[in-house]
C-alpha cells in the first residue's frame, strides 16, 4: 500500500503543475487519488487540471477534482470488452432504426475504440482504489452525501453538479458511450390511410401473370354474371390483398398452386374413387377448385372451305374475334370441303391459338375435318377420346358427304361433337332428313367410355347417350323463297332482326315439325345468310345460277338436363372471305358435374409434334414482323430537285 501512495504522490506532482508556471498547486492527496486516473487519460490533461489563482488561495473551484462514481456493474460479472461489445451492438441497432441516419459508422468505430482504451484504464484505477485499505477512501455515496469536505462545495458547483446523483449520468458512460447526436423521429400528426386491397407484395410467388388472372371477378363487376373462369385457384387469388394473406399464399414456395400434403398424396387414387370422395381426380373437390361455378367455356366454329388450297393469311378473326373479351376453355373446329393438306390446316390452328392450348384430338372423314383444342391445364381431366365416321353417299368410297363425331368425358360430363355435310340442293329436304337419320343410327359412339346416364339412352339415337351434344356443319337447308324476295327482305331488315327471313327457312320448319334434330335447340339468329357469296367480297352469288342466300351453316345443341347449356354468342365471321361460305361461330357455357376416376383417362396426351411446330411458326412470324417494323422505321426516302 505504501508503494501505491508513493506512486500516487509522484503522479500528483507531475500533473498538478500548470503549463508555463513553476509553482506546483498544493491539494489534498486523499481527495485527488482517484481523479488522477481520470485526468491522466483525458485528451488534454494539463489543461483540465490548470488551476486559477483563487484555487491556490484556498477557494473551491468547479474544476477541482472530485471523487469519481463507481462503475455501474451489470447483474452478471463481465469484462469491459463484453460491455463495450454490448453497447456497440445496441448502437448499431439504434443506427439501423434511425430514420434520419444521423450517425456515421466510421466515427462510431473510432469513438468505440477510444472508449475501449479509456474505459479499461478507468476501471483499472477504480479497482486499485477499492483494493486499498485506506480508511479515508469511502464509497462514492458516502463521500458525496455525508463527507464534510464536499458538503460545502455545493455553493460553487455548476448546475449540472447540483443535480441529485440519480439524475447525473455515469462517468463511465461519458467515456464509453459515443457522443452522437440523435434526432427524434418525426411522428405522423394524423392516422395513416388504410391500405388498399390491390397493393402489390414483394414476394415473387404472389405475382400473377396477366394471362392467369381470375376473370370471374372482372366479369361479375362488368356484366353481373360470369363469362369465363380461369384455371388459377380463385380462393388463393381472393385472399391476396393483405400482408397476412400474402403469407398464407406462400403455402407453396414456388407457385400459386394449392399445396398438397404428403398425407393427401398417400390417400389419392387416380384410378378409383367416387363422386364425393376426397382426393378423387375427377371428384367434386377438384372440380370446384378449377371451376368454382362449374361452368365450362366452349367455342364452336363451322366452316365450308370450298376445298380451296390457299388458307387465309390470318385466322384470328375465326378463333379470336375482337368482340370477345376472353378466350374459352375448349375450341372445337369443324370443316367441310376442307383444304387438301389437313395437317397444314391443323398447324395453322395451333399457331393461332398459341402455347395456351394443345390439340386434344383430331379426326377426319374425307374432306370433313374435326379438331378439338383444350387449354393445356385441363388435359388431365379428360378421358380418352373416341371418334367414329358415317358416310351418307351411296358409294362409301366417296367421302364428301357424311359426318365425323368425337366423344370424351370431362370430369363427370360426357360430350359429343358432330360435324356433318348433308345433301345439297334447294329442294332436297327429304334427302337431308335421311342423312340425319342415318348418322344418328350409325355413329358408333361411345365405344369404351361409360355412359353417365344409361337410363336415358336409346340404342337408335347416338345423341341420347351423352350429356352435352353439339352438332354443327353445312346442313344445306335453304330458304324457300325466290332470290329477289329474299334480297328484298334482307334490305328491309332493320338492325339484326332476321325473323321475317327465318319464316321461310327449311331447317327451322322441319325442327318445329319434329322430323329432324329431335331434342335440339338453336340460338336466335341475328346475322345475315352465310351462303352464297362471291369469293373475296360481301356480294351474294352473281354467277348464272343466282343461288338464293340461305342459312346453310348452323350450330345446334342438346343437353340431358334442362338449362345445362347457355348461349353466349351466335354469329357469323364476316372477315373470312376465301370461300363462298362464311364461317359460323358459337360460344357456350356448359354445366359440369363431378365424376369418377374409373374412366379411361387420357393421362395428358396431346399432339406434341403439332404443338411444337405451331409455336415455332408463331415465333418466326413474330420475328419477321419485328424485322419489318425495324426496317420500316430505319428506311428514309431522299428526293433531289
Amino acid at each position: 500500500m505504501a508503494g501505491h501512495e508513493r506512486m500516487g504522490d509522484s503522479l500528483l506532482r507531475q500533473y498538478a503543475e500548470a503549463p508555463g508556471q513553476g509553482d506546483p498547486v498544493v491539494v489534498d492527496s486523499r481527495a485527488l487519488k482517484t481523479p488522477l486516473v481520470t485526468a491522466k487519460f483525458s485528451r488534454e490533461p494539463k489543461d483540465a487540471l490548470k488551476l486559477s489563482a483563487t484555487c491556490a488561495e484556498g477557494a473551491v473551484s468547479p474544476y477541482q477534482p472530485r471523487p469519481p462514481s463507481q462503475p455501474r456493474l451489470s447483474g452478471k460479472s463481465c469484462s469491459v470488452e463484453e460491455n463495450l461489445i454490448t453497447r456497440r451492438l445496441k448502437n448499431s441497432q439504434e443506427s439501423l432504426s434511425d430514420p434520419t441516419e444521423t450517425g456515421s459508422s466510421t466515427d462510431s468505430l473510432r469513438e468505440d475504440q477510444a472508449a475501449l482504451v479509456a474505459g479499461t484504464l478507468l476501471l483499472r484505477g477504480a479497482a486499485t482504489i477499492r483494493n486499498s485499505k485506506d480508511a479515508n477512501v469511502r464509497p462514492v455515496s458516502a463521500v458525496t452525501r455525508g463527507s464534510p469536505v464536499f458538503r460545502d462545495r455545493g455553493r460553487s458547483l455548476s448546475e449540472y453538479e447540483r443535480r441529485p446523483t440519480s439524475q447525473q449520468s455515469d462517468p463511465v458512460d461519458h467515456l464509453v458511450r459515443p457522443a452522437k447526436v440523435r434526432l427524434t423521429p418525426v411522428q405522423p400528426t394524423g392516422t395513416l390511410p388504410a391500405l388498399e386491397k390491390s397493393f402489390a407484395t414483394l414476394r415473387a410467388a404472389n405475382r400473377i401473370d396477366r394471362d392467369c388472372l381470375d376473370y370471374a371477378v372482372l366479369a361479375r363487376e362488368k356484366h353481373g354474371e360470369r363469362l369465363h373462369r380461369n384455371l388459377s385457384d380463385s380462393r388463393l387469388l381472393e385472399n391476396m390483398g393483405s400482408d397476412s394473406a400474402s403469407v398464407n399464399s406462400m403455402r407453396s414456395n414456388y407457385s400459386v398452386l394449392s399445396p398438397i400434403r404428403p398425407q393427401d398424396v398417400r390417400n389419392r387414387s387416380f384410378l378409383e374413387g367416387s363422386v364425393l370422395g376426397s382426393g378423387a381426380l375427377l371428384g367434386a373437390e377438384e372440380l370446384d377448385r378449377y371451376f368454382p361455378d362449374r361452368r365450362l367455356g366452349i367455342y364452336v366454329a363451322t366452316w365450308n372451305m370450298q376445298g380451296e388450297k390457299g388458307l387465309p393469311s390470318n385466322l384470328d378473326d375465326l378463333l379470336l374475334p375482337t368482340d370477345s373479351e376472353f378466350a374459352q376453355d375448349f375450341y372445337i373446329i369443324g370443316v367441310q370441303e376442307g383444304c387438301p393438306d389437313r395437317r397444314e390446316w391443323e398447324t395453322r390452328l395451333q399457331e393461332t391459338l398459341g402455347p395456351y392450348y394443345v390439340m386434344l384430338y383430331a379426326a377426319s372423314h374425307g374432306v370433313l375435318y374435326l379438331s378439338v383444342f383444350v387449354r393445356r391445364d385441363l388435359i388431365w381431366f379428360c378421358s380418352e377420346v373416341e371418334h367414329a365416321t358415317v358416310t351418307t353417299r351411296i358409294i362409301s368410297q366417296i367421302k364428301t358427304k357424311g359426318a365425323v363425331g368425337l366423344a370424351f368425358t370431362f370430369f363427370g360430363t360426357s360430350f359429343l361433337f358432330i360435324t356433318s355435310h348433308f345433301t345439297s340442293g334447294d329442294s332436297k329436304v327429304y334427302e337431308r332428313i335421311l342423312d340425319y337419320n342415318k348418322i344418328v343410327e350409325a355413329l358408333a359412339l361411345p365405344k369404351g367410355l361409360p355412359d353417365t346416364n344409361p337410363y336415358r339412352s336409346t340404342p337408335s339415337d347416338v345423341t341420347t347417350r351423352f350429356d352435352q351434344v353439339f352438332w354443327f356443319g353445312d346442313f344445306n337447308f335453304r330458304i324457300s323463297k325466290d332470290r329477289v324476295d329474299v334480297e328484298s327482305i334482307i334490305n328491309r331488315t332493320v338492325g339484326e332482326n332476321m325473323g321475317p327471313l327465318l319464316e321461310h327457312d327449311q331447317l327451322s320448319k322441319e325442327i318445329k315439325e319434329g322430323s329432324i334434330f329431335k331434342g335440339f335447340q338453336e340460338a336466335p339468329i341475328h346475322f345475315r345468310p352465310t351462303y352464297k357469296f362471291d369469293v373475296g367480297c360481301d356480294i351474294y352469288d352473281t354467277t348464272s345460277k343466282q343461288r338464293t342466300p340461305s342459312y346453310t351453316d348452323r350450330i345446334l345443341f342438346r343437353n340431358r338436363q334442362a338449362d345445362d347449356i347457355k348461349v353466349v354468342k351466335y354469329t357469323s365471321c364476316c372477315g373470312i372471305k376465301t370461300s363462298d361460305h362464311r364461317p359460323v361461330i358459337g360460344v357456350f357455357q356448359v354445366k359440369l358435374r363431378p365424376g369418377r376416376d374409373n374412366i379411361p383417362l387420357g393421362a395428358g396426351q396431346f399432339d406434341r409434334g403439332l404443338y411444337l411446330e405451331g409455336i415455332r411458326r408463331r415465333i418466326t412470324r413474330e420475328l419477321k414482323r419485328r424485322e419489318a417494323m425495324k426496317n420500316q422505321g430505319s428506311s428514309t426516302i431522299c428526293t433531289i430537285s
